[in-house]
């Protein structure tokens, strides 16, 4: 056949050459070893852990080596897009500080490797797919859906390897008069690639997460033109990585299952192929085994969900760095401080099977997280989720903003600080009593002291509390006042004769904080109290007392 005028019959309106596309991408101005990682999502709405898992990897791979970071929109499947989808993916990654050094943006592009949106560079696909046409290495396919699936079933009855490739490649030797009947005709057709794989044989790659596997070599013929002229994940990818230069690609595991196709095009077109990082994937526990974090079945896999709960960007980053690098949490005990981006990551430390994904574990990273941050911090951020998840919450703080960094302050800071905080969709129950519209009463108060007793302390502490008072008064007051109505003035006291003590100073101040708090568990309780003020402590004493006198 000659495959020169089987180019021209099918790409008539393509007169660039490979040369051409080649000369708009020079090599880039980088330092030695920097490396050129990229995010290439899809614009379907749906932002999943997954993403951001791939995105830390490539963002730390490329900055700690001066590199680029930049992304790329595969939006060649019209059928997945949704409109907003493209201003969801770069919201989401600002959203979690993954900036890009270049890529598409919500206005445009910024770059000089664009255009970085895939619909937009059909030009370029159809450059170097008319060149494959010429070498003989690629055909037009006319095969209907109808006779694709028949060919699937008639390969399972015979329980042999699904796809289009040997005999069941039907429009792989077409004569030209065929081909060009058949368009002529207006018959809809895709372009395959004609490899000349052997599936018989096998060659090793080297992974940089699992290491050296053996794959078989490709036999398929798989599209690299759909029908409108847009090429599948497979050449695209290919060709926009060369151009871009990009060096590194990280994707899920997933996609192991066709890097034979993706080595064998890169070597098809004389390209240097960029090392892969297949990232494992996300697990998690279901009773007694594991199984892959599902859309349907699990609300953390969405992005979203962790922004509604009010996790702080650092905290997921965190708890996904300690899945990425297995040395990640003995750094951070060492340099508690220190951020996250002084770390040195390394691919050397991945998983190269499943990280098992624990929303617990994900808690207690975030509850250390919040506790290193100042009042502040926390002020700004909860404040700002507030706005979009809580607006009750939000109007509460932001009405008297000391007073809410005064909350957020107790307990903040030294070498132990308080951990009560894991997500901000926490707070408002966390800051309840210090607000009259949140705040609920005690109605019940440990049985453990008698009525009498309940309401001595209430009546005697109503007598001599002072919003004057600092912790070493406030705590005195309270144990002289035990002591004086039969409590322990130390609970190692009561501990050793339990038989001469009604209880010790700790049943004492619980009582006083069922009444100021209406909860057994809070803050420093002086503290609580002067952030209240004497008036509405006094208030909510005189209320305690008549609730136990009832």
């Amino acid at each position: 056949m000659d495959h020169q005028r089987l180019a021209q019959l099918l790409f008539p309106d393509i007169t660039t050459t490979p040369e051409d596309i080649e000369k708009m991408y020079p090599p880039r101005n980088l330092p030695e070893g920097a490396k050129v990682t990229r995010m290439a999502p899809s614009p379907t709405g749906f932002m999943h852990l997954g993403n951001l898992f791939s995105a830390i990897v490539g963002e730390r791979l490329a900055h700690q080596s001066n590199g680029v970071f930049f992304l790329r929109i595969e939006d060649t499947d019209l059928k997945r897009a949704v409109e907003g989808g493209v201003e969801k993916i770069i919201n989401v990654f600002n959203h979690y500080g993954l900036n890009f050094d270049e890529g598409a943006t919500i206005d445009g592009d910024n770059g000089a490797y664009g255009p970085y949106r895939q619909r937009q560079r059909a030009n370029i696909y159809q450059t170097f797919a008319k060149q494959l046409v010429e070498r003989g290495l690629a055909y037009p396919c006319f095969c209907t859906e109808e006779e694709l699936t028949e060919m699937r079933e008639k390969q399972q009855e015979m329980k042999i390897n699904f796809g289009y490739y040997g005999e069941w490649a039907k429009c792989r030797n077409l004569s030209f008069e065929e081909i060009e009947a058949n368009i002529k005709a207006g018959k809809p057709y895709v372009l395959r690639f004609r490899s000349e794989g052997d599936p018989n044989k096998r060659f090793t790659h080297h992974d940089l997460v699992k290491g050296d596997i053996e794959l078989p070599e490709n036999d398929q013929d798989i599209v690299l033109l759909k029908s409108d002229g847009i090429p599948t994940y497979h050449f695209a990818h290919v060709v926009d990585d060369h151009l871009m230069q990009t060096t590194h690609v990280v994707r899920g595991e997933e996609w192991l299952a066709t890097l034979n196709i993706h080595l064998q095009l890169f070597r098809t077109m004389g390209w240097k192929a960029p090392k892969y990082v297949h990232t494992a994937q996300l697990m998690k526990m279901d009773g007694g085994s594991k199984r892959k974090l599902s859309k349907r079945k699990d609300p953390e896999l969405a992005l979203d969900f962790y922004n509604a709960e009010g996790y702080p960007v650092p905290s997921v980053l965190e708890y996904l760095m300690t899945l990425l690098n297995s040395n990640f949490e003995d750094w951070r005990m060492a340099n508690p401080t220190a951020p996250m981006n002084d770390f040195q990551f390394t691919t050397k430390k991945m998983s190269n099977s499943g990280s098992l994904f624990d929303i617990d574990k994900l808690k207690d990273v975030s509850k250390n997280t919040i506790s290193v941050m100042s009042a502040d911090e926390v002020y700004n951020e909860v404040t700002t989720w507030a706005k979009d998840f809580d607006q009750q919450l939000y109007n509460l703080l932001t009405a008297d903003e000391q007073k809410a960094k005064a909350i957020f302050a107790i307990g903040r800071g030294g070498a132990k600080p308080r951990k009560d905080l894991a997500v901000w969709s926490e707070v408002k129950d966390y800051v309840a009593f210090f607000y009259e519209e949140l705040f609920t009463p005690a109605t019940e108060y440990p049985e453990n002291i008698s009525k009498e007793d309940t309401l001595a302390i209430l009546n005697q502490y109503k007598g001599i509390y002072s919003a004057a008072d600092d912790g070493e008064v406030w705590f005195n007051k309270v144990r002289e006042m035990g002591e004086a109505l039969g409590f322990a003035g130390k609970p190692k006291d009561y501990k050793k004769n339990p038989d001469q003590f009604k209880g010790h100073v700790g049943d004492v101040s619980q009582v006083i904080r069922l009444a100021i708090t209406g909860r057994t568990n809070s803050p420093d309780l002086c503290s609580v109290m002067q952030i209240l003020g004497e008036e509405t402590c006094q208030r909510r004493l005189s209320q305690a007392i008549e609730t136990v006198s009832r």
